[in-house]
């Protein structure tokens, strides 16, 4: 399955396989000339996959090098993305040598944010190993570090030249990954894609149980609603903010929390649940969409119950501070499931925004 993304003069594709990565190779050597390329990955997944991937790429004619990036959230730093483009410079890369990010989200954005700056830009090939990175970080061109200041603070909006997610990694995930994964999706689904919501609320469990078929209709959808959104607005500019669906009192509690305690997909289902019971009390969405979202949750296996944090704890974490100083909150509103408009609404919608969370 392919899957276009549709931005003018830059158009690239999603690969959505069942298979491993054994076909990856030629979809690559389809859209980009042989030649030397650059294979970054962390230690976890590079012990599962670079010698397929490398395999794959030698097969079709490129001639690969492997590099290590330190793996987990705190190494997503601006010393890591330093060290990596002095390692890919030291090794002769060029304007046209391509670099590929093999990994999950964190590998994909640091090794994004080097493409994106070496050399004013190297052709970037995202493949995604969770399903959190396959239906959200490595389709749409964000890419950066965090900083002493904030998460992803640094960085820039950079396309991929294709994207390949092969559903075959997702069966070395951790359970509490995969989960992390689904409440992406179910975002997506209560987005723009009913039909994708009533996958997650009928088959969430075969899902949590791997089963192919399901995942990759997920997959699919879910590329599907993303690669619209950024066609018409990559960056973020206006509707690509809906994207932020379940993420203002998610990050907050994702913050608060501190990163680590719950995963980003947990916290965006959480946030989820919070902006959609915000949504009801404000007469946006009739009640009946709350226990859908609600019940969803819950079949995907992923947490319905906020750490105990206290509500100056959560502000403080939303960046309530901040947006003071700009008085409103932009913000997408859920009016039922597949159709959110962006609204921006007074700040003091933000505290009882967080007192939802269940």
């Amino acid at each position: 399955m392919i899957i276009p993304v549709s931005l003018e003069g830059r158009a690239y594709p999603i690969h959505v396989v069942d298979e491993g990565l054994g076909g990856l190779g030629a979809a690559v050597a389809a859209t980009l000339p042989t030649g030397p390329i650059m294979v970054v990955t962390n230690p976890v997944v590079g012990g599962l996959y670079l010698d397929a991937t490398l395999r794959s790429l030698a097969a079709a004619g490129f001639s690969p090098r492997a590099f290590e990036i330190p793996d987990g959230e705190r190494h997503k730093s601006v010393a890591t993305w330093a060290t990596l483009v002095e390692d890919l410079l030291g090794a002769g890369l060029r304007r046209s040598t391509p670099v590929v990010a093999l990994g999950g989200g964190v590998t994909g954005d640091i090794v994004g944010f080097a493409a994106a700056s070496a050399l004013r830009g190297v052709p970037l090939v995202q493949v995604p190993t969770t399903l959190l990175s396959m239906v959200d970080s490595a389709v749409g061109g964000k890419t950066g570090v965090n900083s002493s200041h904030g998460k992803n603070l640094v960085g820039a909006f950079y396309q991929p030249r294709l994207v390949y997610a092969a559903m075959q990694t997702l069966r070395t995930l951790e359970p509490a990954e995969l989960r992390s994964g689904l409440g992406e999706v179910l975002k997506h689904g209560v987005l723009r894609d009913e039909a994708l919501f009533a996958l997650c609320e009928q088959q969430g469990e075969r899902a949590v149980a791997l089963d192919g078929a399901v995942l990759g209709e997920m997959v699919e959808r879910s590329c599907r609603v993303k690669a619209e959104v950024v066609a018409l607005d990559e960056r973020e500019d206006g509707l690509r903010a809906i994207l932020n669906l379940g993420h203002t009192a998610g990050h907050a509690v994702e913050t608060a929390a501190g990163h680590g305690t719950l995963r980003h997909g947990e916290c965006v289902a959480l946030g989820l649940v919070a902006e959609v019971r915000w949504a009801a009390a404000r007469g946006d969405c009739p009640p009946e969409v709350v226990h859908r979202v609600e019940a969803a949750v819950a079949r995907l296996g992923l947490t319905i119950r906020t750490p105990p944090l206290s509500p100056q704890d959560l502000l403080r974490a939303a960046g309530y501070d901040k947006k003071a100083a700009r008085g409103m909150l932009r913000t997408a509103v859920v009016e039922r499931i597949g159709a959110v408009r962006l609204e921006a609404v007074g700040l003091e919608e933000l505290p009882r925004m967080l007192a939802l969370l269940p």
